[in-house]
């Protein structure tokens, strides 16, 4: 099974780096003021994440099934594991960053020229590519100057609070699923329940926050250079969210557990 936790772990990181570089798309828009190009180029990211977890669910619901043949696996360490990963591909999006925004503004402006993605693809060159390499910049925190972006704190707890919900949503389903096998199929199915909250707070909360942010950047340039700091302080509450993920797994499991019973 150990392979296959490699697996699921390098799947869970390519999820959560293709996400949080979601941010990256959107602050390479805004450099050349091409937003809307810039969002359109989301729907790829989206792509690369869900093929990702297409494959990635029913490997880790593999887990499961095989806990309840061998009850000495220790299922809660193999998700702890699977959640630790999802850390790890939000630090990585976070030290790709600048390198990315690079990327993507050049993408922006080739796709702009081309006119579709497939044109975008079929005229990319092996001399391109080999070219990417100019774009590579380290990347570059400073934490004294956060204090001086004006951003609400409740809009990085908000973050926090939905970056782990939906990190844990699947996993707790999964667990809840192990410890009813009575109701197995209807818990690991529950994943909503968790998530559901989730996404009233990203609706409520979040995303018209971000729109705002996003907006007042594209019309104030000096807001614009800031734009990039405050993409990273989102990118560190989601890391968090990540991270308090791990003390949410049992409690949602249970939760869940509970709920499936009052169905």
């Amino acid at each position: 099974m150990v392979n296959s936790l490699i697996v699921v772990c390098l799947l869970t990181m390519i999820i959560h780096t293709a996400e949080t570089l979601s941010y990256s798309v959107r602050y390479a828009g805004v450099k050349l003021n091409k937003i809307a190009i810039a969002l359109s180029l989301t729907g790829i990211i989206v792509l690369v994440s869900r093929t990702a977890n297409m494959i990635q669910a029913p490997l880790t619901a593999k887990f499961v099934d095989y806990a309840k043949i061998h009850s000495d696996f220790p299922l809660l360490n193999y998700l702890r594991i699977i959640l630790l990963a999802s850390s790890l591909g939000t630090l990585i999006a976070i030290a790709v960053f600048p390198t990315f925004v690079g990327l993507f503004g050049r993408i922006i402006s080739k796709l702009e020229i081309e006119g579709s993605i497939p044109k975008l693809l079929t005229s990319v060159t092996i001399g391109q590519l080999k070219n990417t390499r100019k774009y590579i910049r380290k990347p570059k925190v400073n934490l004294y100057n956060f204090r001086y972006l004006g951003i609400p704190k409740r809009f990085i707890v908000m973050n926090v609070f939905v970056t782990a919900f939906y990190t844990v949503g699947v996993i707790s389903s999964l667990y809840a699923a192990h410890l009813m096998p009575q109701y197995s199929t209807t818990a690991s199915q529950a994943s909503g329940l968790i998530n559901g909250m989730a996404t009233i707070l990203l609706t409520i909360f979040i995303d018209p926050q971000l729109g705002l942010i996003t907006h007042k950047a594209t019309e104030n340039v000096e807001y614009r250079d800031q734009l990039g700091k405050i993409y990273v302080v989102l990118m560190g509450s989601r890391f968090v969210g990540t991270i308090f993920a791990q003390l949410l797994i049992v409690p949602a499991a249970q939760l869940i557990s509970m709920l499936v019973k009052l169905i």
